[in-house]
């Protein structure tokens, strides 16, 4: 019988699962599984952005979403596997680094060394000049110094001497200072998106809008180490502005804000005013960026009861449906929903929002949804719906859920005008003062973009040396020419990259050593 294998332990085990992720091989599958866990996030909805659809995948496919959840799916980039990759790659990175470092460190402080056996390397020449081995080496260290090489006398086979030479470690300085550069953006990633946040403002135009976090309304990711610190910016939309292009495509929208940072330790509240902000041109204000994301319709509307009492009051953010398929998106009606649960029975009014009465006519007949670019004189259709509300169902604020409610009454009302519902529980007015536009803000705080910035740099820095430099090593040698009174010079050398352009430049070097060697004067 053999022997018996080793009984595997804990230590042995964990020497085993340490020396895999020494291994650069590993540190590269790590990065490639880091790399393809977003397409994860682009497949599945995520929490913060898609709360809607998460709720509506539980309803509709409970077992699949259940299983979505275990799996971290709603949330790729807070999973636990996500997590468990990151934090390999980061230990994989640092185990591969640091020996190498060290190993760097000690060759670039070490004198280069002789070489026993100079007929033995791959480039060999002989010269012969008329100069002592002394003067010949110290010519050739000269020549070696001038082409950046680093030099040192030492004693070759038999005590002869020697001028042993190399250069390119700033190849390999580069190299390591370029994979460190990754262990910063890993670091910067981490610190920037696990104290920052990320979230969705919706401002009608002659609003205000706090940076806090009950402002988001939902839509908001928060980082697992972000510790409440919103800035409590204000921002005041003044004016929005959207230009479009003869297909009806917007061509630029823009908005025109005013911000106002918070007063804080002692400082007074500073006040920037008329900013624009449009798409690829972001404002910054303190730490937190606004990104121009989208915009749309906020109509005006009042709706109070027979006795005059206000049941809602203000501007209503409309939304758009996708377009399906074969269908242009700027056919897609803008609709927004009131909803007055504290009737008995409760109602819900459903809008739609067309440019003018003539589209809205056309739409009615011709049931093909007339675009809202540029209204003339806008209107909006209506529908009273009575029943459950279902208000703990997943809905959106702009749509009402109609399933179990009967329609009890329908118009139409123009801007500037007021409508009246009738009805058995009791007629509506409904206003329509003015329609207004609204702008969403993609609000960003990462205060990992500094470490980022400094590490693209550092990548670039690491990269220069790589296109620049090669390493390279030589090694002269002389001894008298018994023929003659002349000295013979053997030069050798290799090349560890770029080994074929190194037999055209070791000729060059080899030329410049006999022809310096040979010139008169003091050396």
């Amino acid at each position: 019988m053999g022997p018996m294998a080793a009984r595997p332990t804990f230590r042995r085990s964990l020497a085993v699962v340490w020396r895999s992720l020494r291994s650069m091989r590993t540190a590269l599958i790590l990065l490639l599984l880091l790399a393809l866990a977003p397409i994860a996030g682009s497949l599945v909805p995520q929490r913060g952005i898609s709360d809607n659809r998460i709720l509506q995948m539980f309803i509709e496919h409970p077992l699949r979403a259940q299983f979505y959840e275990y799996a971290g799916l709603f949330d790729v980039f807070g999973s636990w596997w996500f997590t468990l990759i990151y934090s390999l790659l980061f230990v994989s990175l640092i185990a591969c680094l640091v020996p190498r470092t060290r190993a760097t460190w000690r060759a670039v402080r070490a004198r280069p060394q002789p070489v026993r056996e100079l007929e033995s390397m791959r480039h060999v020449a002989t010269r012969t000049v008329t100069r002592t081995p002394e003067e010949a080496l110290a010519r050739a260290e000269r020549v070696l110094r001038r082409r950046l090489f680093r030099v040192a006398r030492v004693q070759g086979p038999g005590g002869m001497p020697q001028v042993a030479a190399e250069k390119g470690a700033a190849r390999e300085v580069g190299s390591l200072l370029f994979h460190w550069a990754f262990i910063l953006i890993l670091l910067g990633a981490l610190w920037g998106k696990g104290t920052g946040f990320s979230g969705y403002a919706v401002i009608v135009e002659g609003e205000t809008w706090i940076e806090e976090h009950q402002s988001y309304d939902g839509q908001i990711r928060e980082g697992s180490a972000f510790d409440e610190g919103h800035a409590g910016i204000q921002a005041t939309l003044q004016d929005f502005t959207v230009t479009y292009r003869e297909t009806g495509m917007a061509k630029d929208f823009v908005s025109t804000i005013d911000f106002t940072q918070p007063a804080r330790d002692g400082e007074e509240a500073e006040t920037q005013r008329a900013v624009a902000v449009r798409v690829n041109s972001p404002a910054t204000v303190g730490h937190v960026r606004f990104y121009q994301f989208g915009y749309g319709w906020a109509p005006v509307i009042r709706v109070a009861d027979a006795e005059g009492e206000a049941l809602f009051d203000g501007p209503l953010t409309f939304a758009q449906d996708s377009a399906p398929e074969g269908v242009n998106q700027l056919q897609m009606p803008w609709t927004g929903a009131v909803k007055l649960p504290g009737l008995r029975p409760q109602q819900g009014i459903e809008f739609t929002l067309y440019s003018s009465p003539e589209a809205a006519l056309a739409s009615v007949q011709s049931e093909t949804p007339m675009p809202v670019i540029n209204p003339r004189n806008p209107v909006l259709t209506f529908r009273v719906y009575e029943g459950d509300l279902r208000l703990e169902a997943p809905q959106r604020s702009t749509e009402l859920e109609t399933s179990g409610m009967r329609e009890i009454d329908s118009g139409v009302v123009v801007v500037g005008g007021t409508a009246t519902t009738s009805d058995a529980s009791g007629s509506l007015l409904i206003g329509f003062p003015e329609l207004r536009e609204y702008t969403v803000l993609q609000v960003n705080r990462d205060r990992g973009t500094g470490i980022m910035l400094l590490a693209a740099i550092l990548i670039l820095i690491g990269l220069l040396p790589a296109l620049f430099s090669a390493r390279r090593k030589i090694w002269v040698q002389a001894r008298p020419d018994n023929k003659s009174t002349g000295t013979i010079l053997e030069v050798g050398g290799f090349a560890l990259q770029r080994r074929e352009q190194f037999e055209e430049a070791f000729a060059g070097l080899v030329d410049a050593i006999a022809k310096t060697a040979a010139e008169e004067g003091t050396s």
